[in-house]
Formats: structure tokens, sequence, C-alpha cells
């Protein structure tokens, strides 16, 4: 048996449609610009991907609203198709997730060579809807998502420069994936900002919606 020396944290965990199991997260990759249109918003041309992550505690699931974070002055919202990797190692099932980005702290580690941790990596950055198992949703597929009512992003699945299938791929050049990570796909053009006590609503067609509201500190 082993003695702990202090209670283990829970295992970070989605919950799955039509099933009373959930799915336990072993780590959270991201994809950056991976669709052309953000891309070029973001001042880059097409180009292999790359990757950062986040750790599983990161996530937000079952409904919470997660907290606006400290230390940003400029918080955006970034929708994504996410991924999730089963047991014998193929994409078990989808979500709709959102990459909250702390874009001052983003852009002052770019201008520095410095690493993004602080401003992709932070508590509650990673809220994500339930997971649904089965096929890749339409690549015809739209992915939205409004703030406060209002339109800001909107594509098709289709736009994505790298498929899922080609981005998981991909990364196992870089990592040993497994049962239980998960993989955010990357974001449409759009992205902007968020504020405390903003509606967040992310949709992309054939998945179950994600919703919540930015809490204030």
């Amino acid at each position: 048996m082993t003695h702990w020396l202090f209670p283990p944290a829970a295992t970070p965990s989605l919950p799955i449609l039509g099933s009373d199991r959930r799915f336990p997260v072993r780590r959270i990759l991201c994809v950056g610009q991976n669709y052309a249109a953000h891309a070029r918003e973001m001042g880059h041309a097409r180009a292999e991907p790359f990757f950062f992550s986040k750790p599983a505690d990161a996530l937000v699931v079952d409904g919470a609203d997660p907290v606006y974070p400290t230390a940003t002055a400029n918080l955006h919202h970034e929708v994504e198709l996410v991924c999730a990797i089963g047991e014998d190692g193929s994409i078990a099932g989808w979500a709709v997730g959102c990459d909250l980005t702390r874009r001052d702290l983003q852009a002052a580690a770019k201008d520095k060579g410095r690493p993004w941790d602080a401003a992709k990596g932070f508590d509650q950055s990673a809220p994500c809807g339930p997971l649904t198992t089965g096929d890749l949703p339409d690549p015809t597929a739209a992915i939205t998502l409004t703030v406060n009512g209002e339109g800001r992003q909107a594509g098709r699945l289709d736009d994505m420069i790298w498929s899922p299938v080609e981005i998981l791929a991909k990364s196992r050049e870089l990592w040993d994936v497994r049962a239980g990570d998960l993989i955010f796909t990357g974001t449409p053009e759009g992205v902007g900002p968020v504020e405390p006590g903003d509606r967040v609503e992310a949709t992309i067609q054939g998945l179950e919606p994600l919703s919540f509201t930015m809490r204030p500190r």
C-alpha cells in the first residue's frame, strides 16, 4: 500500500454524453495557428504544426464557470475542436473546447523568445464540453463562438490546415501519446478579449455546445 504524504488530487476528467462513465485526462496538448485565417491575423504563414501544453487540471467542466485570471489585462477566447485519445491510441471522442489565453503575456514572451506557459497553461484556462464518441464531426461543420450574443469567431472544420488525424501523427513524433490525452486542434480567426461577466457560447455542429460566464476574481 502506498502511504501518501497528503491525499493526491482527484484525476481531472470529462463527462461522456450518454454514459455514466467519465474520461480520465492525462494531459492536454494544443496546436497553434492551425487555421489559415487565424495564422494570418496573428502574423504568420502556413507552417508545420507546433504544439504547446496545458496541465490537465486547467480543465473547467460540467458547466462550471472559470474565474478571470490574475496578471492579465487582455484575456482572449479561442474556440477549438478537442480530440480525446482512447485506449487503442486512436481518437475516441470529440468535444468543444476554449483555449483561454493571456494575450498580453503571450506577446511579451514572444518578444523575448520565452516560453508561453504563463500565457497558456494557467489555472482554469481550458473550459471544455462533454465528449461525444464516434466518428469525426462532418468536416464541413461550422465552428463558432459568441460573447454576450455577439458573433466573434466563425469557420468550418475543413478550414484546418492540419486535420485531426495528421495532428495526432505529428504529436506522436514528439510524445508518447496515450489514452487520456486531449488535443486542442487550433482556432479559427476572430479571437478577441473577454471580460469578467461576459457570457461565452462555443459551438461545433454535431457536438454538445460549451457555454460559460467569466467570473470576476
